[in-house]
């Protein structure tokens, strides 16, 4: 039985920011990296105009993220609770509230998800405008997005739970075999390999739902075997607890709106990319930089995020939280930083990068050169406001970010492209200032709320507090 790390809630800060922060910041660009490798495949493999192909991958994972970032946002409640009781070390009451979400997520993914996804994906390439070019490969990969998703699913609750109960590298390992595995089966199926025959953009898709299988049972074996923080349920129920249930949507329904929201702000952004003259190069310019070369920000931002957010809620079960809310200013300086380096690296390489995705001819290329140098300033505001914005979610403050993001990723964001395209003004580089515009806007109000303090006393209790493991072992 893996013990408590104490080191999370006690000793230098710096010092705990660093043991959370770095594992779960190589586990998303880990993670990044198979999208990354998908659209590289793709791009060599697949051959098509414009590179409607890589288009259709990004246009399908825009779409379908607005699913996965609202349920994964609802995990959010359980990862709030894991690490408050984490922070008490009460191993019983985190353990029941890992088991309860997982069948409710079992049983939302196959019963709504997978037949819902089916029917409305052609409906939602409709809505973001994809060309018949962009869609031949995209449908085909939705679908099976949808359908078969639901490891993927598990695989980012399972992790988020091991993140929140202090046992970040568990994830890691998970992740790295993830990713491997993935990559792999994407170096059969997408250029096609012996008897196996070309299966392109399916191919990917492929990949992406098999590899997370094998990880999520290799997770649920571990804490099956009592190798984990969280343990097997004392019970075994075929329905879960509901009142655990309950506290959890509370706590996470406002994350997974916020998710929601940023979400459907990309897939209408995408909306007024499809109205530019030459939409689907500009498609594949977004995808290519906003979803894959950009992630050398995001997904640094997204792994000091759920740091910020374990370390809040564990400081808060420990009853120190103004020891958790300087953990994630640091947090949030190393991301900022991070940024500048990345941004340096867009201005200087940009020709690199884009050779690696076979982005060469015009007008994409240019397109994309232009987005790359307004995304050098973006990262900055967002990597900063992410790690704001977890701190405040492992409090359990979760409605003020979700009105935050609505506010700039939808009014903001939608508004400024709404005017230049009533201007009849609208090109490329405008629909880039309007993102580099909402970035910002979102780190000064997510600033201005995180220094105040009312946040950091929400009352979120499932059981009277339990006395610490350390404390019963010596009574």
């Amino acid at each position: 039985m893996k013990p408590f790390d104490r080191e999370i809630v006690s000793g230098s800060v710096l010092r705990s920011v660093w043991k959370l922060s770095w594992p779960l910041v190589l586990l998303n660009l880990v993670n990044g990296m198979q999208g990354f490798v998908n659209h590289i495949m793709v791009g060599h493999y697949v051959h098509s105009a414009n590179s409607a192909a890589n288009a259709a991958i990004g246009v399908s994972w825009q779409v379908f993220m607005v699913v996965v970032v609202f349920i994964s946002s609802i995990f959010h409640g359980t990862n709030v609770l894991v690490a408050r009781y984490a922070g008490r070390q009460d191993r019983e009451t985190l353990s029941e509230v890992f088991y309860a979400s997982f069948l409710c997520a079992v049983a939302f993914l196959v019963c709504v998800v997978a037949p819902l996804g089916w029917w409305l994906a052609p409906r939602l390439l409709d809505f973001v405008g994809a060309r018949e070019d962009v869609r031949v490969h995209a449908l085909p990969y939705l679908r099976i997005l949808f359908v078969m998703g639901a490891p993927l699913f598990l695989m980012f609750m399972v992790t988020g739970a091991f993140n929140a109960s202090g046992d970040p590298r568990t994830p890691l390992k998970l992740g790295i075999f993830t990713t491997l595995l993935n990559i792999s089966i994407s170096m059969v199926l997408i250029p096609g390999r012996g008897p196996i025959p070309a299966l392109g953009t399916t191919g990917a898709a492929l990949g992406s739902v098999i590899a997370p299988f094998v990880s999520v049972a290799i997770a649920l074996s571990l804490v099956m075997r009592r190798r984990m923080i969280i343990q097997p349920p004392r019970r075994w129920l075929l329905l879960p607890n509901f009142s655990i249930i309950a506290t959890v949507v509370r706590i996470g329904l406002p994350t997974g709106i916020q998710g929601v929201l940023l979400n459907i702000g990309g897939v209408f952004l995408l909306r007024f990319i499809g109205l530019l003259e030459q939409s689907s190069a500009a498609q594949a310019a977004y995808t290519i930089c906003y979803a894959q070369l950009f992630a050398l920000v995001t997904w640094t931002s997204f792994g000091l995020r759920a740091a910020s957010s374990t370390l809040m809620g564990q400081n808060i079960g420990a009853g120190d939280p103004k020891r958790g809310k300087r953990a994630v200013r640091i947090a949030a300086w190393i991301g900022s930083s991070w940024a500048v380096v990345v941004g340096f690296l867009f201005w200087v390489g940009t020709d690199a990068f884009l050779r690696v995705f076979s982005m060469v001819d015009e007008p994409a290329h240019g397109y994309a050169v232009s987005l790359l140098h307004y995304l050098s300033f973006s990262g900055v505001a967002l990597a900063g406001a992410l790690a704001l914005t977890g701190g405040m979610q492992g409090a359990g403050e979760t409605k003020t970010p979700m009105y935050i993001a609505f506010v700039t990723q939808i009014v903001v964001l939608l508004s400024v492209c709404q005017a230049f395209h009533l201007a009849e003004a609208l090109t490329p580089q405008r629909i880039w200032l309007a993102i580099l515009v909402s970035h910002a806007s979102r780190l000064v109000l997510t600033w201005a709320f995180f220094r105040s303090d009312a946040w950091i006393h929400r009352v979120i209790e499932l059981v009277p507090p339990a006395p610490l493991e350390e404390e019963s072992r010596g009574a």
